[in-house]
């Protein structure tokens, strides 16, 4: 009998641990890829990546950084609600021919992801 009660005890407490890591803010990307295809020297290189917040609590996004001064990242400025969507402004020098291999690093107060690695790719002629 004892033992069945520890268990229980003790099975009680993991739920409830687990329940609580779950709340808190969580973001989805839409896409983690951006493909700009074929795209000629001087075009516009701006693109978005959309996310949304998943989570229960607001999302914050408190840093976003390139892997070169190519590209260059926009982050929103505010919080971003629980189901509430935001985005990601990428803008790349299309005046560099030859190929796009770059990666956009996000760090954000998400309990689940809290840094993520978006890519965008493909070739300016």
């Amino acid at each position: 009998m004892k033992t069945i009660v520890t268990f229980f005890a003790l099975f009680f407490a993991l739920n409830l641990s687990t329940h609580a890591q779950e709340s808190g803010p969580s973001i989805s990307f839409s896409s983690l890829i951006i493909d700009y295809g074929e795209i000629d020297k001087g075009s516009d290189g701006i693109r978005t990546f959309e996310f949304t917040n998943t989570g229960t609590e607001p999302l914050i996004i408190a840093k976003v950084y390139s892997s070169c001064g190519c590209t260059i990242p926009k982050k929103p400025e505010t919080p971003i609600a629980p189901g509430e969507k935001g985005e990601i402004q990428v803008k790349y020098d299309t005046n560099r021919v030859g190929p796009i291999r770059k990666t956009i690093t996000v760090n954000s107060n998400a309990i689940d992801t809290p840094i993520v690695s978006l890519k965008i790719k493909g070739t300016v002629l």
